[in-house]
């Protein structure tokens, strides 16, 4: 938790100035930054606090006033080691500022919160900086997760601090699919950390922006099947599935994690459980996107399992249908799903040649009941 800021190292006059029995003029003068003598640190102070307070109009000035703080000012307050509730402010304010964020990441008061808000927030060369301080990582997981889900964090950088984090023994839980991660991880080599971007970062990287060129809002528009049943790609998506599969297991897993409904569709049905599972584990799935994948019969048990144990996408009916009619479903799943069935669908399973004869019998059973 941020400390409360401490007004008693103001001088005397500046106290008054912002005590509630001031004069509203006065506390509006120092919430637009005229508080004559004061330096640019206790300034900042002044502003942070009346932008808290609990007078509306004072706190909307100040709040302007600390989003476009002259440069003097700026400069002069981050030569100071900075109350933790200030720079706080400052790295939500300025956070494509890097000159002020180098400051700001050295101060030794900064508070992990400041810290965290970089690592979820940054643009690129903000979370290169967040991701130096390997010590303050271990000690604080949530900021390798925070970096991890952004996209804005190298590809490379993030490998290698998921390996820092396995190397020490550290469990990601924040991130959905860190078994998968850690698997595929172990398995690829992790680059050395450089000044500039890696090609596997501008990679994914530009296969994101295709993907966000390409993206469309029904997902069911990204496959269809012909008369066989056999999927087939739209051919709008076919450079973007070529991409993909160009791409390492620990890209694609990430990619299932941050990135489009095409991208997640290619990826939960790949053959390779780890992404498969990665991608049926990721937070943006949509419960269409579920009922759509637990009807289809190329993806791998696992995905089915992952999707018939979760709660929240088994109160759909047609999720519950789908998970019972689809051969690749265990049976034992299966089978127990049949009891939330309508007696329509009861009938049809029980009669269907694509379901196996344990899912028929289950089907008849409790029919059966039902009729008794």
């Amino acid at each position: 938790m941020i400390p409360s800021l401490d007004l008693s190292q103001l001088p005397g006059p500046t106290q008054k100035m912002l005590a509630p029995e001031s004069p509203a003029k006065l506390r509006m003068m120092a919430a637009k930054g005229v508080v004559p003598g004061l330096k640019p640190d206790a300034l900042l102070i002044v502003l942070v606090h009346l932008s808290q307070g609990a007078d509306g109009e004072v706190a909307a000035q100040a709040q302007s006033t600390l989003a476009a703080l002259p440069e003097p000012v700026l400069k002069g307050a981050i030569q100071a080691d900075l109350p933790p509730a200030v720079a706080h402010v400052l790295a939500q304010r300025y956070v494509e500022r890097i000159d002020v964020l180098e400051r700001l990441v050295r101060m030794p008061r900064l508070a992990i919160e400041s810290i965290e808000h970089l690592a979820e927030h940054g643009s690129e060369p903000v979370t290169e900086l967040v991701a130096v301080n390997q010590e303050l990582l271990l000690g604080n997981p949530r900021v390798i997760e925070l970096l991890y889900m952004n996209k804005s964090s190298r590809m490379s950088t993030v490998n290698r601090l998921v390996e820092l984090a396995i190397r020490h023994k550290v469990e990601l839980k924040g991130i959905p699919a860190w078994k998968e991660i850690a698997i595929a991880i172990q398995s690829e080599l992790i680059a050395e950390p450089t000044d500039e971007a890696l090609p596997e970062d501008v990679s994914f990287w530009e296969t994101d922006q295709m993907a966000r060129d390409l993206e469309d809002e029904e997902a069911d528009d990204a496959y269809w099947e012909d008369e066989e049943g056999e999927e087939h790609l739209e051919d709008t998506l076919k450079p973007l599935f070529l991409r993909v599969a160009e791409m390492s297991m620990s890209e694609k897993i990430r990619a299932a994690m941050l990135g489009t409904k095409e991208e997640r569709m290619m990826l939960v049905r790949e053959q390779n459980k780890i992404v498969a599972v990665a991608a049926a584990r990721s937070p943006l799935l949509q419960a269409p996107e579920v009922a759509l994948l637990t009807r289809n019969r190329g993806i791998v048990e696992e995905v089915l399992r992952i999707f018939a144990n979760s709660s929240e996408w088994t109160k759909s009916y047609e999720v519950k249908r789908n998970l019972v009619e689809n051969p690749k479903t265990p049976i034992a799943i299966a089978s127990k799903m049949v009891v939330h069935l309508r007696e329509s669908d009861l009938r049809r399973i029980a009669k269907s040649k694509n379901v196996s004869s344990a899912v028929q019998q289950a089907a008849r059973r409790h029919l059966g009941r039902r009729q008794t």
